[in-house]
């Protein structure tokens, strides 16, 4: 399948039971989706990521158009985050899991984040080595420059979680933080918290390539301020992120993203 840098284009020919057309044409760089409760924000948002998820452009049931850039794509890369954190009740999955701490869907999205961590760390680690081989001019710099996205991530991390005086473990490769002189897991955080972090580290690990990411209100759980940068710390990380969300907070779209927003009622007819 030919990839693509984002998404350009929702169509959806019955958004609920034969009814409302929905056509939304998207910024490459972010786009909020607004409305009151049960207008179809989420539905929107969960029948794309179907889609999507399908591998084909067109759901023969379900009558949803994904147009791309470029024009020749038929998917793009993406991620999903969903704000609700409910506890995880598979008995199956507790069993495989009886070593860990793990307690909630938010843990459960932090460990698979912590191996795609390990791996964004070796596409680090072979970029720098990779540049000494070819011997290229400014290596040096040029070396120095890569290991500062890590770093920028943890000092933006480390400057969020100051206030409750947890700071990131920097001779780890896993992520863990120091807190009232002790080392925690991150199962241990808050769930706002645990939702920064998994929204920061999901867009980290994509190491600036184009994609699309997707969040279902994700000002649950998360204060006022975290709120206002939340937009702004996902493009300083990636700028070559698509965003899409949804949300009810005038929070979220402040420091100037109130014209990337559309109401539902602007795209179904």
């Amino acid at each position: 399948m030919q990839k693509g840098n984002y998404i350009t284009r929702i169509e959806i020919d019955s958004l609920w039971s034969g009814q409302r057309h929905v056509t939304w044409n998207l910024s490459p760089q972010v786009n909020i989706l607004s409305g009151v409760n049960g207008v179809g924000k989420s539905t929107i948002l969960n029948r794309v990521v179907k889609c999507l998820l399908s591998g084909i452009k067109m759901e023969e049931v379900g009558g949803i158009h994904l147009s791309f850039s470029p024009e020749n794509a038929d998917t793009v890369d993406f991620d999903v985050i969903r704000s609700f954190d409910r506890p995880l009740l598979s008995a199956d999955f507790l069993n495989k899991m009886a070593d860990t701490i793990l307690q909630s869907e938010l843990d459960f999205y932090l460990y698979q984040l912590q191996r795609r961590y390990l791996d964004y760390q070796v596409n680090l680690s072979n970029r720098m080595v990779e540049i000494f081989t070819r011997q290229e001019p400014d290596a040096t710099v040029k070396v120095q420059q890569i290991a500062q996205e890590k770093i920028h991530f943890q000092d933006i991390v480390d400057d969020l979680f100051k206030e409750t005086g947890k700071s990131i473990v920097r001779d780890r490769n896993e992520i863990c933080f120091h807190s009232l002189g002790e080392v925690i897991e991150p199962y241990k955080l808050s769930s706002g918290e645990k939702q920064m972090l998994i929204i920061l580290l999901t867009v980290l690990v994509q190491n600036h390539r184009p994609y699309v990411l997707f969040m279902d209100e994700p000002e649950v759980s998360l204060h006022v301020e975290w709120q206002e940068q939340l937009i702004s710390l996902v493009r300083d990380l990636n700028p070559n992120c698509q965003v899409i969300l949804t949300t009810h907070s005038p929070a979220v779209i402040m420091n100037g993203w109130s014209d990337c927003v559309t109401d539902v009622d602007d795209i179904i007819s």
